[in-house]
């Protein structure tokens, strides 16, 4: 336990390190929230993959396998079919556009500049749906490192809940969008490493494949592997909607929108996607091999299968450095949604409605003051113990999904789309996801996602073809980005 605890100690102190050596470069806010848009491709592409992942990689995902087996598997589907699009055909317009949209820095700052909003209201009611469903989503890592912190140290919940906010927060407000990304990057080869490694020793520790597979079968042989187990074509198409999420998260976005140069794309992208599906293979095999492994006192808790894994198969130092890799993908999402939420605060509320005239020390100090206040909200809805990480996870993500999804693609590529077109889709994406999410049983089953993709989709064409065509600067401002 105690040589475990200094591994993770170290880490958290390396991290830290990081986040104080990007200070050094962050003198503006515009460095703050996007790294002054100068992100090379290999680092742009694993910090988008950690960020992405958090948590859920190697809580959420292998104990939903752990738990129910292979008809989880849709959701990686899913996950890889979004990224590959949102890497394909997302990125690098929208890198273009944000930079000659008024080079803007946020998503509201793109939305009110793409579409000439001189009333605001589409940065005003982005920049709340930023805050509201991040609050969750940064809710759901602090209970992730909060399980960790518990399951390793012994720690009262809410002692390791406030272990984990306070690490996090702290390498976030110093180091700005350059230590979030220098960390990410790390902390993704971190987690990649884990997740190939922990399964293989598991599955090899059991006798092979083979012999893994038959254990695990004989714990749960009512259809463990398979994936229509439980499950119809509905279900295989609501838990693969996971993909259409990628389309409106901000922390991936900012990704695209600070890379250096829009040439990066191609090998961004590659090193992107084989980075997750080999993750999310490590995060399948774990959740399979743990059924086998602990058939003998099967888990409690089934999200804590990778950590305890960990634990019994390596030894201390090991352990540590694979329970940190945890910790890594917990903080590196996290950090990222405390960023993003910060810089609406900064940028979208106190620059453009409360003080035009502030000067850049003083935006910089409200971004970092903001990571606080944010952290304080997501600390109190945390305090559940009996929070699901993929629960809460699901309910942001689809949040963003159906919000921001479908305006982002529309805009990028559809030059009639309207400034109300875009309003009332974002507010029916939102409203969807939430009165959705009230109800269970026959349609209500299906992944709120998905109606609300689909209703926020009908909304902006209905309310842009009924409504006044966009001005000439608008589409102008389209067509010069459409011609490259």
């Amino acid at each position: 336990m105690e040589v475990t605890a200094v591994t993770i100690i170290l880490y958290l102190l390396a991290m830290l390190a990081l986040g104080v050596a990007a200070y050094r470069f962050t003198r503006n806010l515009k460095d703050y929230i996007l790294g002054g848009r100068q992100l090379g491709g290999a680092v742009a592409a694993l910090s988008a993959g950690a960020s992405d992942m958090s948590g859920w990689l190697m809580l959420g995902l292998p104990g939903a396998i752990y738990a129910s087996g292979l008809n989880q598997i849709w959701i990686a589907v899913g996950l890889v079919a979004g990224a590959l699009l949102n890497w394909r055909f997302i990125a690098r317009r929208l890198r273009r556009y944000t930079e000659r949209a008024g080079d803007a820095l946020t998503i509201p700052d793109y939305f009110e500049n793409r579409f000439a909003d001189r009333s605001r209201v589409l940065r005003v009611a982005s920049a709340f749906v930023i805050l509201i469903f991040f609050t969750i989503y940064t809710s759901a890592g602090l209970v992730s490192g909060a399980i960790l912190f518990e399951q390793v140290f012994g720690l009262d919940y809410r002692i390791a809940l406030l272990v984990g906010t306070v690490s996090i927060l702290s390498y976030t407000a110093i180091g700005g969008f350059l230590g979030v990304c220098w960390t990410d990057t790390v902390q993704g080869v971190m987690m990649f490493l884990a997740l190939l490694i922990v399964p293989a020793v598991a599955i090899t520790s059991m006798g092979g494949w083979g012999a893994t597979m038959t254990a695990t079968s004989a714990v749960a042989p009512a259809g463990v592997f398979d994936a229509f187990h439980d499950t119809g074509v509905i279900g295989a198409v609501s838990l693969m909607a996971w993909g259409l999420g990628y389309f409106g998260q901000p922390h991936t976005l900012a990704r695209f929108m600070a890379l250096r140069d829009e040439r990066d794309m191609p090998a961004a992208q590659m090193i992107g996607m084989t980075w997750m599906v080999l993750a999310l293979y490590g995060a399948i095999a774990t959740g399979l091999a743990g059924i086998g492994y602990f058939a003998a006192a099967p888990l409690d808790n089934p999200e804590t299968v990778f950590l305890s894994l960990s634990q019994s198969l390596f030894n201390p130092w090991i352990a540590g450095i694979l329970l940190a890799a945890v910790l890594a993908a917990i903080m590196s999402t996290v950090s990222s949604q405390l960023l993003v939420s910060s810089s609406v605060i900064a940028e979208d509320f106190w620059k453009r409605l409360l003080r035009p005239q502030a000067e850049a020390g003083e935006l910089l100090n409200i971004g970092r003051g903001s990571v606080f206040v944010i952290s304080i909200a997501a600390f109190l809805l945390a305090l559940d113990r009996d929070s699901s990480v993929l629960s809460l996870v699901a309910y942001a993500w689809a949040g963003f999904g159906a919000a921001f999804g479908p305006v982002v693609v529309l805009s990028l590529f559809w030059r009639r789309m309207t400034r109300d077109g875009a309003l009332a889709g974002m507010v029916v994406g939102a409203v969807t996801v939430i009165v959705w999410k009230q109800f269970s049983g026959g349609i209500f089953e299906i992944y709120e996602i998905l109606p609300g993709f689909i209703f926020a989709s009908i909304a902006i064409a209905g309310v842009s073809l009924l409504g006044r065509a966009p001005g000439p600067e608008v589409v102008d401002l389209h067509d010069s980005v459409a011609a490259g």
